[in-house]
């Protein structure tokens, strides 16, 4: 299997689509998001809400668990990079910026806010497609390098757990450590599970005695 080929199985595995296909509309001015809501219909997306603030936006990503979120960054209430250091982190949801102001400031703000796209008003159709193209690509690299360390501190840990166990075995039965493992491969056979949930049964009742 080629590392495009284990990518996509990996987003798969997590209910995550190939393209990102419901975008929530953030911004403050109702003739702003109206425009951009057209936009995105016509792109093919499916358009949650628009919501009008910060606050709105995290209440509609839990409600709605929208793919991806377009908003702006100044509005009301709660603006665009403290709802985002919110929607990502906890949610799970990228985010990208549609907004009139292009300073660095705003640029590196957003970066520590985890926003994974920037786009500047007024965007045209294809720039807010390529945006949200290449915005939804940093995701599920982002989402394929998170599961890929978890996957990494998994076997570590079952390892680890698997070791421990090789040597209650080889103390308790007085036998070598290859002919301890085999015992451990041969239960987890018969009983059809894996190796770590044999090896943490073993500990377990090691612990009992």
């Amino acid at each position: 299997m080629t590392p495009n080929e284990n990518m996509q199985t990996n987003i798969e595995a997590l209910g995550l689509p190939e393209n990102p296909e419901r975008v929530l509309v953030v911004d403050d001015e109702l003739l702003v998001a109206q425009g951009i809501i057209a936009t995105l219909k016509s792109l093919g997306f499916e358009v949650v809400g628009p919501c009008k603030n910060g606050e709105e936006a995290i209440a509609k990503c839990r409600e709605d668990r929208p793919d991806i979120v377009l908003m702006d960054i100044q509005m009301p209430v709660m603006d665009g990079m403290q709802a985002a250091q919110i929607i990502f982190p906890e949610l799970d949801i990228p985010v990208v910026m549609l907004t009139a102001y292009s300073d660095d400031t705003y640029l590196r703000n957003c970066v520590a806010a985890g926003v994974f796209g920037f786009l500047l008003k007024p965007a045209s159709a294809d720039q807010i497609s390529a945006g949200i193209t290449v915005a939804w690509e940093r995701f599920l690299d982002h989402v394929e390098q998170r599961s890929q360390i978890v996957d990494l501190k998994q076997r570590l840990d079952d390892r680890r757990l698997i070791e421990q166990a090789k040597w209650i075995i080889v103390k308790r039965k007085e036998i070598s450590e290859p002919e301890a493992m085999k015992l451990l491969q041969k239960q987890s056979r018969s009983s059809r599970k894996s190796i770590a949930k044999v090896a943490r049964a073993v500990i377990d009742s090691d612990g009992l005695l």
